[in-house]
């Protein structure tokens, strides 16, 4: 049986900065995953490029049964200390929206980056290991198909369920479990909302995209929504489905930069114009198409009521959705819920009533907004725990 300071359960972003930033402290680390390479959820995102961080990252962009316990952790290691090792491997950037950091080249630069920062720390890095059974006594057990490892700290680093094919489980839970920790209700998040009843109508305009501000409770994304033939997706729906829950609306404003009667003001200004011809001025045609003929104010403003134009707009304004469900883990980018944070120190992501046993990145309840911000928990959460365990004797 091979003896280590630490085993790291999963090669994934913060598994690997774990690994990194232990091994690097001194400690014989080993990263166990059981697909056949590190980083895979790493080398999809950002379309290929990485979505690495996010300039304004902070407490806010995240959601938790506790909002404050991310704000350790954050505080300690910034978006601007990971822009730093980005930077001091030659790799270039690009900042693209709202703090949105991504690479020039390609996602593996940020996974080569990780796997150098192992190698620096001597890190042993074992795939295609998958955990059989995990037993504790005085130290750590991990029993694999293959080998038994033993060490004084274990770290669960496999992530939550979303993206089943990438073999995404829910390992982190039954192992929190085990061990008595409690779990917060995974759900999928960012990910696209299903419609269904009346609302079916919008497939009519499948691939349809325009900026609007979605809005769920009182989480509100100015980004772009994309009609699909199952609902509802594109930045800001992703956004607001973390928030969501099935029964309520979702509420989308496709003239966000309109205010006040400007509808009566178009009255006055153009009183031959019609409502489907200024919208079509502000959105893709089919998309005012639809909602003229759905607010059915057909006439010439001229003709319209006041009373007709004012509801028209305040619809428009706030148009209600009430989504039949969403598309599931398969399709979700993220878990909402996780081991409980109840359980866990915010400085070090230890487990208060398992000395030794760690929970980072996405298995634990913090979800991060889309745009780098759960990238940024994986790094921050990662080093803590990384520097955590390089301080035990």
């Amino acid at each position: 049986m091979a003896d280590y300071d630490a085993i790291i359960l999963g090669a994934g972003a913060a598994g690997l900065m774990c690994a990194g930033r232990a091994g690097q402290l001194g400690k014989r680390v080993l990263v166990l995953e059981k697909g056949e390479k590190p980083g895979k959820k790493i080398l999809i995102s950002g379309g290929g490029r990485c979505n690495f961080t996010n300039l304004g990252a902070g407490p806010a962009n995240y959601l938790s049964a506790n909002p404050h316990f991310a704000k350790s952790a954050l505080a300690r290691y910034t978006p601007r200390d990971f822009l730093s090792l980005v930077e001091s491997y030659g790799i270039a950037w690009h900042e693209k929206t709202l703090g949105q950091l991504f690479c020039d080249g390609s996602s593996k630069q940020i996974v080569e980056m990780l796997l150098d920062e192992c190698a620096k720390g001597e890190v042993e890095i074992r795939c295609g290991e998958e955990v059989t059974q995990v037993s504790h006594d005085e130290d750590f057990t991990v029993e694999t198909a293959n080998a038994s490892y033993r060490a004084p700290a274990l770290v669960i680093a496999t992530g939550g369920p979303s993206i089943p094919k990438m073999g995404a489980t829910g390992f982190a839970y039954d192992l929190a479990r085990q061990f008595g920790l409690k779990v917060v209700e995974p759900r999928p998040a960012l990910v696209p909302l299903t419609l269904g009843g009346e609302e079916l109508l919008f497939r009519e305009i499948s691939g349809v995209s325009a900026p609007v501000v979605a809005s769920a409770g009182k989480a509100r994304f100015p980004e772009a929504a994309l009609f699909t033939h199952r609902g509802l997706s594109g930045p800001s729906i992703l956004q607001v489905s973390s928030y969501w829950k099935p029964g309520e609306e979702v509420a989308v404003d496709f003239l966000p930069d309109n205010s006040g009667d400007w509808l009566l003001d178009r009255k006055r200004e153009t009183p031959r114009g019609t409502l489907r011809s200024i919208l079509r001025e502000a959105l893709p045609d089919r998309l005012a198409d639809i909602l003229a003929e759905k607010l059915g104010v057909e006439t010439e403003l001229g003709n319209a009521s006041d009373r007709a134009l004012r509801a028209a707009q305040e619809r428009l304004s706030r148009w209600s959705f009430r989504p039949s469900g969403t598309e599931g883990f398969a399709k979700a980018e993220v878990t909402v819920g996780g081991i409980s944070t109840s359980a866990l120190s915010s400085k070090t992501l230890e487990a208060k009533s398992v000395p030794g046993l760690y929970a980072i990145g996405e298995a634990v309840d913090v979800t991060g907004w889309l745009g780098g911000y759960n990238f940024q928990w994986a790094w921050a959460s990662g080093v803590a725990a990384g520097e955590a365990i390089a301080a035990t004797a």
